[in-house]
């Protein structure tokens, strides 16, 4: 079972630089279904995992400030993924009540009146394993064609809004 979904100040492991605490964190049980034949997370799962979070952040995490619209349609336009280390199902750090989980956090890097991309780094016992972005596309079901944002789930997004790090020029 997933924890209650919440939005909370990213806690960081060392190398990876803090933001400014606008990342919903999301902790994500990992199931033994998730693991390839070397005892990893299958890579294919990996957006698994990170659809999970993007969910509850979506839909569990838009209800809760009174966004219900994104339930009615969004759409992945595009998906990246880097692998950094493999990630096991550590059962050293399973509990009786509690199978392994990975820590997610997201963050919107881009936001646009028709789409938007989420930014994710997944954490495995507090090492960064992966870094991915999805540009996900609001979409209305119902005339099969993509739609604008409203203006709530605007607000919603920005909540989460980070600008992506630019690197200083050398002179």
């Amino acid at each position: 079972m997933t924890s209650p979904v919440e939005a909370r100040p990213a806690q960081t492991a060392a190398p990876v630089e803090p933001v400014d605490g606008r990342r919903y964190v999301y902790d994500c049980t990992l199931r033994w279904s998730d693991l390839d034949a070397y005892g990893h997370v299958n890579n294919a799962r990996f957006l698994t995992l990170y659809e999970e979070a993007r969910v509850a952040l979506m839909f569990a995490g838009g209800r809760a400030w009174g966004v219900g619209s994104f339930a009615d349609g969004v759409v992945i336009y595009r998906h990246e993924i880097d692998y950094l280390r493999p990630v096991e199902y550590a059962l050293g750090r399973a509990t009786a009540e509690r199978a392994p989980t990975v820590r997610i956090e997201m963050w919107v890097e881009d936001l646009r009146q028709a789409r938007f991309t989420i930014a994710y780094e997944l954490f495995d016992g507090g090492v960064l394993a992966s870094r991915a972005r999805s540009v996900l596309v609001p979409f209305d079901l119902e005339k099969q064609r993509p739609r604008r944002l409203t203006e709530a789930e605007q607000e919603f997004l920005r909540r989460y809004l980070v600008e992506p790090a630019v690197p200083e020029k050398r002179a």
